[in-house]
């Protein structure tokens, strides 16, 4: 089952009927996203579905028939928060990505959301800093499930100093899929304990959804 058959170009802000689905945020989180994904539902159940599974292909793909549809997606979800992000706010705000799951020195280690940000807009340049900085490697929270709380996440995170000045005014923190909201609950807190008087927010391709209970489970 599909759901339209193009990706959002419109952020949605995570509200207080939302916010239950993604239990680590609080109320004075400023949180947006793209489009709404669905786990264990494949590429064919929806737009969103396809691009993020296509975003999270692994690094091991590089070189294969399949790496393209991983660099369109890329592609397209630049475009999209191009579309969706006003000029003004891009000219001041630093774009933080949050670290995927292995550390730069990693075989795969996947840089899929700074490519993505910095895709955004090619001129002028836009502010794109890998601020916080995984000390090790941690398990890809998709595959596990007991997933990592946000002071197990904050313990691994460091910030890189010397991308600290200019100092920020404002932080855009960037992440493919918004499931608990543990990372960015981990990297919202070390962002703001280093930069106490810096405003984040967050900003999402897609957010997790609940699975919708099928009416035929109810037939008897």
């Amino acid at each position: 089952m599909t759901s339209g058959n193009t990706f959002p170009r419109r952020l949605t802000e995570i509200d207080d009927l939302a916010r239950p689905d993604h239990w680590y945020l609080r109320p004075e989180d400023d949180c947006y996203f793209l489009g709404e994904y669905t786990a264990r539902k494949g590429f064919v159940f929806s737009v969103t579905n396809q691009l993020v599974l296509n975003f999270k292909k692994s690094m091991d793909k590089r070189g294969t028939p399949e790496w393209r549809y991983k660099n369109r997606a890329i592609g397209e979800a630049a475009a999209a928060f191009r579309t969706a992000l006003p000029e003004d706010w891009l000219n001041m705000a630093t774009l933080v990505p949050i670290p995927p799951s292995k550390v730069k020195s990693d075989p795969i280690y996947d840089d899929r959301m700074v490519r993505m940000l910095q895709s955004i807009r090619a001129q002028p340049r836009l502010d794109v800093r890998e601020l916080i900085v995984q000390q090790a490697n941690m398990d890809a929270a998709h595959g596990h499930q007991v997933r990592p709380r946000p002071d197990e996440i904050e313990a691994n995170y460091g910030i890189d100093e010397r991308l600290r000045n200019p100092v920020p005014q404002v932080i855009g923190l960037f992440d493919d899929v918004l499931t608990t909201g543990a990372h960015y609950r981990a990297a919202s807190n070390v962002l703001k304990r280093a930069i106490p008087s810096v405003l984040i927010i967050g900003l999402f391709i897609a957010r997790r959804v609940p699975e919708a209970t099928d009416i035929e489970d109810f037939q008897l």
